[in-house]
């Protein structure tokens, strides 16, 4: 028999954590702030399937077994702790390189090329050269080549790994089945419950791409480009450096 209290006391924690900061939605808003729409959405469905993974992994157990062994438990929150540091050092040294490439390029361009020399203007110079070097350095995290703009693939591969690779997401769904789903839950509930978490993952998260991603949004965001990048990093960097605190103080 279906639990349908057990399943909206699921829901709403699962909501709860969705609507809360972290490396899920510092993706989505890098992602959506600077890219097409379906690269977005795609970002949204990654995250969405390393959630299904993830309720799937807890259910069967799999989850449990890998905390049980301590050495590779370990191994997997320094492994995803490296990886989303990685992210996060990936963010503030895209924007280092960028100040020293707009050093390289000064407002005398501006001048010679017989462009406005304004202040609003050389400002949107400034803007619109950022977001010119924002693309290339964005090449680096799966970027196409042909279009200089990131596949939905591309968007895909980085909402899974980013989610996936989150030991705090592992931590999360294994504490949360296992306080919540006791043997005595029949199977059609935790079948729904594997259904439920992710689809309400890619509502969430899909909401949240479309919206960033109307052109008006994104014309402004753009202007806060390299704030954007420094809160994710930021985000992502402190994720990083809370498992590693944890794994040396346990």
């Amino acid at each position: 028999m279906t639990d349908l209290h057990l399943l909206l006391t699921l829901g709403t924690i699962h909501l709860l954590a969705l609507a809360s900061p972290g490396p899920d939605f510092a993706l989505i808003l890098k992602i959506a702030s600077r890219e097409q729409r379906n690269t977005a959405l795609a970002a949204a469905v990654g995250i969405s399937l390393a959630i299904l993974m993830h309720t799937v992994l807890s259910l069967t157990g799999v989850s449990l077994a890998i905390q049980s062994s301590h050495t590779l438990f370990v191994l997997v929150q320094l492994f995803g702790a490296l990886y989303l540091g990685w992210m996060g050092l990936g963010a503030f040294g895209a924007q280092a390189w960028l100040k020293r490439a707009l050093k390289a390029r000064p407002l005398a361009e501006a001048q010679t090329n017989e462009l406005p020399t304004s202040r609003e203007a050389i400002n949107d110079a400034q803007v619109m050269q950022s977001e010119e070097l924002n693309n290339r350095v964005d090449n680096n995290l799966g970027k196409s080549t042909r279009d200089n703009t990131m596949s939905a693939t591309a968007g895909l591969l980085l909402g899974l790994s980013t989610n996936l690779f989150n030991p705090k997401a592992l931590v999360f769904f294994l504490t949360l089945f296992s306080t919540l789903i006791t043997p005595e839950v029949s199977n059609q509930t935790k079948l729904l419950a594997a259904i439920l978490l992710p689809l309400l993952s890619v509502i969430w998260f899909a909401m949240l791409a479309m919206l960033l991603s109307y052109a008006r949004v994104q014309q402004r965001l753009l202007r806060f480009g390299h704030y954007i990048d420094y809160l994710c990093g930021a985000i992502f960097l402190a994720v990083s450096v809370a498992i590693l605190l944890r794994l040396l103080t346990a």
